[in-house]
């Protein structure tokens, strides 16, 4: 760029170097920054609050009830950790998390948090949060008697977990990352309801609660830029900065505190620091030199831990190091030195930075960066400071009592050997206070709304005729049979408008470009520009009030904006059903933690894994093939999982879904799979109770033809093999005079979790005749082998073994994918009509019904190598 004023670029310059001469690089880095611009690529300011003091609001409530208060709280935490280890000390519990975080929620209970705002609080937290809904009256002293005794039905959780507290938690937060990343995308979708004109949601907030050391999880930081993009105003971060990780410093070498600060500035929030209590304001104001900012600056946080566990006298001599610096704290005491607060541990300085978060209109979102102590209060006798904070659970009595004394607890030694809990009474002025606060907030918080006040009604099973009737001679795939079906669920006027389709990326790929003009994509600035295929008929449009959400190559995102609108109807008392399509293998494999906290926050909606199966996805390899989604979806309890292979099966599964989820309430959601191989789809047949067979799992869909056969197999299979199944079938009759009966599976877990619900029945209840399980009853009548085969591992038709009393061969795709043809992957796995006959005919030869010689001829005459190689091994 050209100097178009050499002199004055000069003068600059000199007055620039002027400033680092006299008051230090940081001072001028200040300067800079207040302008907007930074100095060598800093994207940091000077390690002070952001906040200063002339600019501090008046604080509005009683500062000395509202310590009483959180002192209290602060008691009742720590007696429920330390009671639950007196009663068991495997149980455990964490003390020192909310220790140091105490003020950053209670000034937020007390003066911000909204009935309807959105909280995803520190999970270690939860002993403070239990506490405050202690003195609120939610929860009774016998439930925190049994924190961590769940079992039996008086206990409350160790952490926030809405499937066992579901009137209470908002959301599950502690697996570590997911809150903050869940944080983002509940945010944005209260921002797509209100453009999508379903919702006011102009005034609500998302807080989000993290530690430090938790934004060291990629989640935690991984779409701050998304948070920016979508102009998250709603969206407010509080980092605990209490300087330490479970087991150690975060950056015992660094300063955790500015490499947040240019992380979250780099990615255009609004940034906050809340660094030094009032008790160091006079002192700073009379460091006219910037000597103590300086000093500030070269302390890295393992010295400042270290400060926290030693005293006054050390702090004087170690980090007020010069006789200048001395000097500015001469004429304060040892003990008042001790004393000098961090940030995050004054409730005038939080109350300051809450008070600026929510009034930004900037359209940014905000993070507050509090520094703290980890354990505070606790003693450094106790961990109060130390590495061992986080797993301090027990305190000794001494330490109990130090305690009490420090926050002034009115339990007298007589008493305090039985660990009481202490309510000051309903009448009590603390008590009073504490409610009146919610009360002018609306409510109390955490709480969560179990069921949505508006009504949807599922559509008939006939409105799906298109999927039911034949594709005649047309082939298409179960994806584009799942794009018909959701097209027809957008049109419906009772639930149209409350299906929110979901793509990480590849629309195109899933066939639902289609959906781009018809419903435009969501976007919160509408269309800026003319897209370089406006000219076709299914342009790309984005629209401010788009129902499409297309989230690009991030399927963590995606993932989290399914679950903020299948938690929608808890959330905003506005039911959403999403539908999240995606390629299969980077689901449950590359975010199953995050499908897990879905089914902790009872969400509601249907997965899609498209291109599913080992073989189904030709030409892509071993990391896009999936032969293990199903087995991983098995593992999570709320989850249902279907293989179909035809249209009308998905129709069914999907219609029965809506009703369970959206009619009955059922806290469930669904994984569906789908291939991209085309074929053409049978009408469904009209057998009785078909529809409840294919919901359950197992259906007849072709009986043996060969009539005059001696012998016969059943043949079980799904998803994409079925149709290699009913090839098998074909064979087995017309070459080998084989009886050939076939069932669709269209979950091998659905039979599994009913036969396992009936044997725990028959378990409690032996004197009463067993109920036969689903599968058992369908086969009973056979004596003959069962061969099923699948496009997964074996272990998911192997679920319903002890189930099936015939002789059980499976057939799977064990191993790792490989890239080639459809045709030539079967080959390879075996799962191909060939090997499905050969084992077929095996299995008849080890019942010595017919010789094992036939067993061989078919092998050569189907060119099925006995040196072939495993493909498990290869």
């Amino acid at each position: 760029m050209q100097d178009i004023d050499p002199a004055e670029t000069q003068e600059w310059l000199e007055a620039l170097q002027d400033v680092i001469e006299h008051d230090g690089k940081d001072r001028a880095d200040f300067i800079l920054s207040q302008l907007g611009a930074v100095t060598g690529g800093a994207v940091s300011t000077p390690y002070v609050n952001t906040i200063p003091v002339d600019q501090q609001p008046i604080y509005p409530g009683d500062l000395a009830l509202e310590n009483k208060i959180t002192a209290i709280i602060r008691w009742n935490a720590i007696m429920m950790v330390l009671r639950a280890g007196k009663k068991a000390p495997e149980l455990g519990g964490h003390i020192a998390t909310y220790a140091s975080a105490a003020y950053l929620y209670e000034i937020g209970f007390q003066h911000f948090f909204k009935s309807d705002d959105l909280l995803f609080i520190q999970g270690h937290a939860s002993p403070g949060i239990y506490a405050r809904a202690f003195l609120e009256g939610r929860l009774s002293e016998s439930q925190l008697d049994h924190f961590r005794r769940e079992i039996g039905g008086q206990g409350i959780s160790s952490y926030p977990h809405p499937w066992l507290m579901p009137e209470f938690w908002q959301f599950p937060t502690v697996s570590m990352g997911l809150g903050p990343l869940q944080a983002i995308y509940q945010a944005r979708f209260l921002k797509y309801l209100h453009n999508r004109g379903l919702a006011d949601t102009s005034h609500r907030k998302v807080w989000a609660f993290l530690g430090d050391g938790e934004t060291d999880e990629p989640e935690s930081l991984g779409a701050l830029t998304i948070a920016t993009r979508e102009g998250l105003d709603n969206l407010i971060f509080v980092v605990n900065c209490n300087l330490q990780r479970l087991d150690g410093p975060v950056r015992g070498n660094g300063k955790i505190i500015q490499e947040l600060e240019g992380i979250f500035t780099g990615a255009h929030w609004n940034v906050i620091k809340v660094i030094w209590g009032s008790s160091w304001d006079e002192i700073l104001a009379r460091d006219t030199q910037g000597l103590l900012k300086k000093r500030m600056m070269e302390v890295v946080d393992g010295e400042y831990q270290t400060y926290r566990t030693k005293n006054g006298a050390y702090i004087r001599e170690h980090f007020f190091n010069t006789p200048e610096l001395k000097a500015l704290v001469s004429h304060l005491s040892d003990d008042e030195i001790w004393h000098l607060r961090r940030g995050g541990l004054d409730p005038q300085k939080v109350y300051a930075a809450y008070d600026i978060a929510i009034k930004q209109s900037n359209a940014k979102p905000t993070v507050i960066l509090a520094k703290t102590v980890k354990g505070y209060g606790i003693g450094v006798e106790a961990g109060e400071g130390m590495n061992i904070a986080h797993n301090q659970k027990k305190m000794d009595m001494e330490a109990v009592k130090r305690f009490r004394d420090r926050f002034n607890i009115p339990i007298d030694d007589t008493a305090i050997e039985k660990l009481p809990f202490y309510h000051p009474g309903e009448n009590s002025p603390e008590i009073q206070y504490l409610k009146e606060k919610r009360k002018l907030l609306g409510g109390y918080l955490p709480a969560r709304r179990t069921k949505s006040t508006v009504k949807l009604s599922t559509p008939n099973l006939d409105e799906f005729k298109l999927l039911l009737d034949s594709t005649d001679d047309r082939e298409i795939s179960t994806t584009m049979a799942f794009v018909r079906l959701i097209n027809i669920l957008m049109k419906d006027k009772n639930i149209g408008r409350h299906i929110v389709p979901i793509s990480p990326d590849e629309s195109r790929t899933f066939g639902m470009e289609g959906m781009f003009r018809q419903y435009g994509i969501y976007s919160p600035l509408g269309q800026t520009y003319t897209p370089v295929d406006r000219e076709q008929v299914m342009y790309y449009k984005e629209a401010k009030d788009g129902q499409f959400l297309e989230e690009g190559i991030n399927e963590a995102g995606a993932f989290c904006s399914w679950i903020a609108a299948g938690t929608s109807y808890s959330v905003s008392d506005m039911p959403m059903i999403p539908f999240y399509i995606y390629y299969s293998m980077f689901g449950f494999q590359r975010i199953g933690d995050l499908a897990y906290a879905a089914s902790d926050s009872h969400c509601k909606g249907f997965l899609i894994g498209s291109l599913a199966g080992r073989t189904a996805l030709a030409g892509e390899g071993l990391q896009h093939q999936d032969g293990h989604s199903l087995l991983l979806a098995a593992t999570i309890p709320n989850c249902i999982a279907y293989d179909p292979t035809y249209a009308y099966e998905m129709a069914v599964i999907i219609q029965d879904g809506l009703k369970r989820m959206i009619e009955n309430n059922e806290s469930i959601y669904y994984y569906i799979t789908a291939m991209n191989e085309n074929y053409t789809h049978p009408e469904m047949p009209k057998i009785k109770g078909i529809e409840e067979s294919i919901v359950k799992g197992m259906y007849l869909l072709r009986e043996g033809q060969a009539s005059k056969a001696k012998l016969e197999v059943v043949l079980l299979g799904s998803g994409a093999i079925l149709r290699e199944v009913l090839a098998a079938a074909e064979m087995l009759e017309n070459e080998h005079g084989i009886n050939a009966h076939v069932y669709s599976v269209t979950s091998f877990t659905e039979l599994r979790r009913e036969a396992l619900k009936l044997e725990r029945e028959s378990l409690f209840d032996p004197e009463s005749k067993p109920k036969m399980p689903y599968v058992t009853q369908l086969l009973k009548s056979y004596t003959c082998p069962v061969i099923a085969a699948t496009d997964y591992m074996r272990s998911y038709p192997d679920q319903v073994r002890a189930y099936i009393q015939q002789r059980y061969i499976v057939l799977g795709t064990d191993g790792f994918g490989r890239s080639d043809t459809r045709e030539q992957l079967r080959d390879f796995f075996e799962v191909d009509r060939r090997y499905i006959v050969v084992s077929a005919l095996k299995a008849l030869a080890d019942e010595e019904k017919i010789l094992l010689g036939k067993v061989s001829k078919a092998m050569k005459a189907y060119n099925i190598l006995s040196d072939k190689s495993d493909p498990v091994s290869m």
